[in-house]
């Protein structure tokens, strides 16, 4: 895993992503009207944070209501490196998200499954992964809050020369 450039969102472009989390297929004529651009030049705004990968636009589903009533997120401690490990699980279909920690787990996932034999099917598939010491398994009873709100409030100083995405 590697560190990822950083980029500087200007307000126009912070303005068109939070068009787009509130609704993602919202017409660009639309945004152009709210951040005060033409379609055009939204449209090649919104390419240039895609192609660059500051931002993707995807439909995002509420497990429970697709058939996987069961979501955990997995802590993990590890020996050796622990970049290895997390790549490894994250190429398992039932994990979500992956990330290196500092902290008493080394990496966490997230996994979500059908059932309880699925999610105990997966926990022990992470354990048989080289590196993985122990796990520890926190299952999910409710969600209080879920936002894909942020990201548009960015640093208030220029950290990049990429200004203007």
């Amino acid at each position: 895993m590697s560190m990822r450039r950083q980029f500087v969102l200007d307000d126009v472009s912070r303005a068109i992503i939070e068009q787009l989390q509130e609704d993602g297929r919202r017409p660009y004529a639309r945004i152009a009207a709210a951040v005060g651009l033409s379609e055009a030049a939204v449209r090649q705004r919104v390419q240039r944070l895609l192609d660059s990968g500051v931002m993707q636009i995807v439909a995002v589903t509420d497990p429970m209501q697709v058939g996987f009533s069961r979501q955990a997120m997995v802590g993990i401690r590890t020996s050796g490196d622990a970049r290895v490990v997390a790549e490894r699980i994250a190429d398992f279909g039932e994990v979500d998200y992956v990330v290196i920690t500092a902290g008493s787990f080394d990496v966490l996932a997230e996994v979500v499954c059908e059932d309880d034999d699925q999610l105990l099917d997966v926990v022990a598939r992470i354990r048989g992964v080289d590196g993985v010491e122990t796990t520890e398994t926190h299952l999910y009873l409710g969600l209080a809050k879920q936002t894909y709100a942020w990201g548009t409030r960015g640093p208030q100083s220029p950290t990049s020369s990429d200004a203007g995405l």
